[in-house]
């Protein structure tokens, strides 16, 4: 994959153990979208996405939070056809499954975090939607009925459950483009289901998708519930989800100046669905005092 100078390309990830009590999301990052350093590099004329690249790794549940985003350049990349190698942790598909292996430090307090972690698909899915007008940036639901094992030994953590994972790519910053979005995916029976809400610049449009993933493969659309407002973050940020019925805040699970990580009880398709949320202010990433913020939770090397 080629990335373009000021572009981006994401894998992400996210899991919840069977029980509920322990959650994960990692994304590795091509050309970091909310990384200060990119953002001034390319306002200064730079841009090249591998001296900006980082493996997003959180951690949420009783005895294991942790947070870690360390951005590495070009020198601390290498990459091949099916793999992704970022400073010491690696990602590779093997055709069956997606193994992780994390080997990064907390911040802003240093704490290890190292294990792998294994993702095993129902099913691999091609479909691609561009989320803007002029197509610079799409988005393609690899793996959307997945499942997980999560070992690691710093924290000391053994769980199964279900997982996600999708890939996002772009041709330029997503604050060109996007006011903000609201983005939410749930289990649901024999299958899994995703709406996407994408408020778009200049033209103040909006981008709805409702998708329904079977477990054995393919992909429909169905008629996004209506959208309802959730109770604002603790830094403000608005949030918003499609649901049939009242929604409620479960867990917030991530909550910074620009973006907020939920999990919130929702109705869709007619039944009840505990939604992994997340909405995204790219108006108040762009605000210099935002990203004067971020280094502390996102140190450079080299």
């Amino acid at each position: 994959m080629i990335v373009p100078h000021g572009g981006y390309a994401w894998w992400y990830v996210d899991a919840l153990s069977d029980d509920g009590a322990h959650g994960i999301t990692l994304i590795a990052f091509i050309g970091s979208v909310f990384s200060p350093y990119y953002a001034w590099a390319r306002r200064g004329g730079g841009g090249d996405p591998l001296r900006h690249c980082a493996l997003n790794v959180a951690l949420y549940g009783r005895g294991g939070a942790r947070w870690a985003l360390t951005e590495r350049g070009a020198a601390s990349v290498s990459r091949g056809a099916d793999w992704l190698a970022i400073g010491p942790s690696r990602i590779l598909w093997d055709g069956s499954g997606l193994t992780v292996r994390i080997d990064e430090v907390s911040a802003p307090v240093p704490r290890r975090i190292r294990g792998t972690v294994r993702l095993y698909p129902a099913a691999v899915e091609q479909r691609v939607m561009t989320l803007d007008t002029a197509g610079r940036h799409r988005w393609r639901p690899i793996a959307p009925c997945s499942r997980v094992e999560v070992v690691l030994d710093r924290p000391a953590l053994s769980w199964s459950g279900s997982a996600y994972l999708d890939t996002n790519q772009g041709d330029r910053a997503l604050e060109a483009d996007f006011h903000r979005w609201d983005w939410s995916r749930a289990p649901v029976p024999n299958g899994s289901a995703i709406l996407y809400d994408v408020v778009r610049r200049g033209s103040e449009d909006r981008l709805t998708l409702a998708l329904r993933y079977g477990a054995s493969g393919g992909v429909v659309d169905f008629e996004a519930p209506e959208s309802r407002p959730l109770p604002r973050s603790g830094w403000r940020v608005e949030r918003r989800i499609g649901s049939e019925g009242a929604p409620q805040v479960i867990e917030t699970l991530e909550d910074t100046p620009f973006y907020a990580r939920s999990v919130v009880g929702a109705r869709w398709l007619g039944g009840p669905v505990a939604a992994m949320h997340e909405s995204l202010s790219l108006d108040r990433f762009r605000m210099p005092i935002v990203k004067a913020m971020l280094p502390f939770r996102m140190p450079r090397v080299g």
